[in-house]
């Protein structure tokens, strides 16, 4: 997909994917750089108008704001996966789109299909699916509580 027909909400997405993806890795090898930080330190190597600046960090605040409640979420309903075994790239995509289904009032067919192109791009040959499984059960489940 070219740069020009990807919406700035979509770009927004990848970027935080993108910092989520390298917050998590850093996590992993004991770095303690906050989500701000890792935002701030990033953000000039994206392409971003203003507003869609603003939304990649409030996706990226709000996922590591509410990180403790999206793991759990996902662990309640990926079967047979813990959320640290899962690839860095899924787990990431899931817990963006995890919290827009649960904190914003994006459609929950706009998370899923974003989610699964962002899996697409960034993912392994299986991650749509794995990330459109879960995701499904996500917004089941919420649907459920509503």
């Amino acid at each position: 997909m070219s740069r020009a027909r990807t919406t700035p909400r979509r770009r927004s997405r990848e970027a935080a994917l993108q910092v989520l993806y390298a917050i998590d890795v850093a996590g992993r090898d004991g770095a303690t750089a906050s989500a701000q930080e890792m935002f701030e330190s990033a953000e000039a190597h994206f392409e971003l108008p203003e507003g869609a600046r603003a939304f990649a960090k409030e996706l990226i605040l709000g996922v590591e704001e509410q990180r403790a409640a999206i793991d759990a979420r996902l662990a309640a309903n990926a079967a047979h996966w813990r959320v640290e075994r899962m690839a860095a790239v899924d787990r990431n995509v899931l817990r963006l789109a995890t919290y827009e289904l649960c904190f914003t009032t994006t459609p929950a067919e706009v998370v899923i299909d974003e989610a699964i192109e962002l899996a697409r791009r960034f993912g392994a040959d299986r991650s749509p699916g794995f990330v459109n499984g879960i995701l499904d059960a996500v917004a089941r489940a919420r649907q459920e509580t509503l």
